[in-house]
Order: C-alpha cells, then sequence, then structure tokens
C-alpha cells in the first residue's frame, strides 16, 4: 500500500514507533498512535501535527484485549485504518547488569514479555482484519526481531515471543490475501531505542531509528513479505536459525546476557 491515509502505530512513544510516525505523518495522513508513556507520546504527537498530519494519541494497554477492541473499533469506525503496524514491545533477559548468564527468567518476567509482544499484536491486529477485509483491503505489520530466527541464551521470552510473531505473520499473509490484506513481518536487527540503551554487550551494525523507520516503511510499500534488516545480521541469524541445534548452541555457547 504505497499511499496509506490512516496508520495506526503502536509502541509510538519512542524508538522505531516513533521514528515511524514522523516517517509517515504529513498533511491528509491521520496518524493513530498508542504509547506507554504520556508525556513522550505527546512530544511525538505535535512534532507529526507540525508536520501537518492529524494525529489520535491514546495511552492504552495492548494487553487490554477488550480495551484495544473498544478503542480501535471506534478509531476505525470513523476513520477506516489503511495500515497497522503493530510495534509495541518489551523486552527482558537473564542478566542482572554484568552479562552473565545462570540467573534464569522468571515466571513473572516471561509472562509479561510474551502478553506484551504477542498478545499485544493478536489485540492490535485482530479488531482491524474483519472492516479491512469488508473493505478489500488493509496492510499488517508485525513487528518481530532478528532475534526470532533462533532461540538465544540469555533472552528466552523474548526470542521465543518475536519467533512466534514471525510465523504468525508470515502464515496469515497467505491466508488474508484472498481478502485484500496485506501482511509483513518486520524483523530489524539492533536499532537505537530505550530496549537496546540497556544492552551492555557489542551490537552489530547498530542504526539510528530514522534509517529503520526508511527501511520498514519502503518495505511496505513493495508488500514484502519479510523485512529484515539489516543485511549481514540478517543473513547471520537466517543461518544460525538454519544449522543444527548442536552446532548452534556452540557457536552461541559464550554470548552474553541480555539485562
Amino acid at each position: 500500500m504505497r499511499d496509506p491515509r490512516t496508520i495506526l502505530i503502536t509502541g509510538a512513544s519512542s524508538g522505531i514507533g516513533e521514528a515511524l510516525a514522523e516517517a509517515y505523518a504529513g498533511p491528509a495522513v491521520t496518524l493513530v498512535l498508542t504509547g506507554r508513556d504520556r508525556g513522550r507520546l505527546d512530544e511525538v504527537a505535535a512534532r507529526c501535527t507540525a508536520r501537518g498530519a492529524t494525529v489520535r494519541a491514546a495511552v492504552i494497554d495492548v494487553t487490554d484485549r477488550e480495551g484495544m477492541r473498544q478503542w480501535l473499533s471506534g478509531v476505525d469506525a470513523e476513520s477506516p485504518i489503511d495500515l497497522c503496524i503493530a510495534n509495541a514491545g518489551i523486552s527482558g533477559g537473564t542478566g542482572g547488569g554484568d552479562g552473565k548468564r545462570g540467573r534464569g527468567e522468571s515466571e513473572e518476567q516471561a509472562r509479561r514479555i510474551f502478553s506484551v509482544n504477542l498478545d499485544g499484536v493478536l489485540n492490535t491486529i485482530h479488531p482491524l482484519i474483519g472492516p479491512m477485509a469488508e473493505r478489500g483491503r488493509g496492510q499488517l505489520g508485525l513487528v518481530s526481531s532478528l532475534a526470532g530466527f533462533r532461540g538465544y541464551p540469555g533472552a528466552p521470552a523474548y526470542c521465543a515471543s518475536k519467533a512466534a510473531v514471525r510465523s504468525y505473520g508470515e502464515s496469515l499473509r497467505l491466508d488474508l490475501r484472498p481478502k485484500g490484506i496485506e501482511v509483513s513481518v518486520i524483523c530489524p536487527g539492533f536499532v537505537r531505542s530505550r530496549i537496546t540503551a540497556r544492552n551492555r554487550f557489542p551490537m552489530p551494525l547498530l542504526m539510528d531509528a530514522d534509517r529503520a523507520a526508511r527501511i520498514i516503511r519502503r518495505g511496505l510499500e513493495r508488500d514484502r513479505a519479510r523485512i529484515g534488516f539489516p543485511f549481514p545480521t540478517y543473513f547471520m541469524s537466517w543461518l544460525i536459525g538454519a544449522l543444527p541445534a548442536a552446532l548452534a548452541d556452540v557457536l552461541l555457547a559464550k554470548t552474553p546476557a541480555k539485562d
């Protein structure tokens, strides 16, 4: 979809979501933005408004299934959503600030990560699939991660939740195509954000969020099934995921843990 007029972006108060909001902001565009931090979200909304966009911003928890359904149904009824980017996500690992593993991941952390990263995506897209199908057009962008190609030590719930989003989106693409709905899975590598700022280990090919937003927008405009970047990190992630598990274990044995 090259010319979406109403665009929903979750997790728009920082990082990739913030950069995407500003990338799409312009005259004749309505941005529907959600985020967890009212102050940062209002700042993003103000910058987008200054670029000529009409902005509807709301602080809403993507894990609130009924709340998301009611809010999105109301928004879509007033201004049909052309493009939905389910971007909201959180991170966490087994490191305690020193990059060492062995502490394990608490059940509370694992469930919280799955709730936001997976349930949050489902709660975002499903209220819109029906209306989009009725209109015979629409586009969904599901934000996964290059970490979703293999379970990396030190971030079990994060990797697994992103793997689920990737697989679900790739399957959904084939199911929804006959209904006129385009689906793309977005798999970023390391992008400067509040999430990666916590990492205390080298991050290969770390890129700025505005560059990531340009890549994502270009991929969505071309209806790419998978938007993975940067390519060298994408290729290595794919390769490690394709290796026999025993060999991948050896290669990943000494990688640092995510905090």
